[in-house]
């Protein structure tokens, strides 16, 4: 039986601040999505998804895929979404069992309205932190991990840009 592995001294040094960031990054996108569009990063990344989508629409199962999220969860964003005026759910018309999730005008109001001081919020966080060639090996260091913990690539960022249906970027776009 092989002996368990503990961290060198070099991977604690990288990991104990890698984990910091896990857990401080997502709360700090929260905190200034909510404060300024009433949406958490989890609402924002799935409507910056409708909106980069041809006809601002995707099948819940491929937005649940695009967003890593289970059914489950999705549902209850999609829903918690709709009562807000900002998706609206409609059947397929190809195939009555599945479910279309539709951004509304709103829905790109507020999402398009958001983005900029998500942009920002972003730069002043991470990008302005890093220089070229350090965002070179952190987006580097990400694609590696990503084809580690999802090997499937069922998120559309662990799929290369030629790969990629929408080949948009997550941001949300003008019209």
């Amino acid at each position: 039986m092989d002996a368990p592995r503990f961290y060198s001294d070099d991977e604690l040094a990288t990991w104990i601040p890698v984990a910091a960031l896990l857990e401080l990054l997502p709360r700090e996108l929260d905190a200034q999505l909510l404060r300024d569009a009433d949406l958490t990063h989890f609402d924002y990344f799935a409507l910056s998804m409708l909106t980069n989508s041809p006809d601002h629409r995707l099948q819940m199962k491929e937005l649940a895929s695009m967003t890593n999220a289970t059914m489950p969860r999705l549902s209850h964003v999609v829903s918690r979404l709709e009562r807000r005026g900002l998706v609206a759910r409609e059947r397929r018309t190809t195939d009555a069992r599945g479910v279309d999730v539709v951004i509304t005008p709103e829905g790109r109001r507020v999402v398009l309205r958001a983005t900029p001081g998500h942009v920002e919020t972003v730069r002043s966080l991470v990008f302005d932190a890093l220089d070229a060639d350090q965002r070179e090996q952190l987006r580097d260091a990400a694609v590696a991990v990503l084809a580690r913990i999802d090997p499937e690539r069922r998120m559309a960022a662990s799929r290369p840009p030629a790969a990629r249906d929408d080949k948009a970027p997550t941001a949300p776009t003008a019209p």
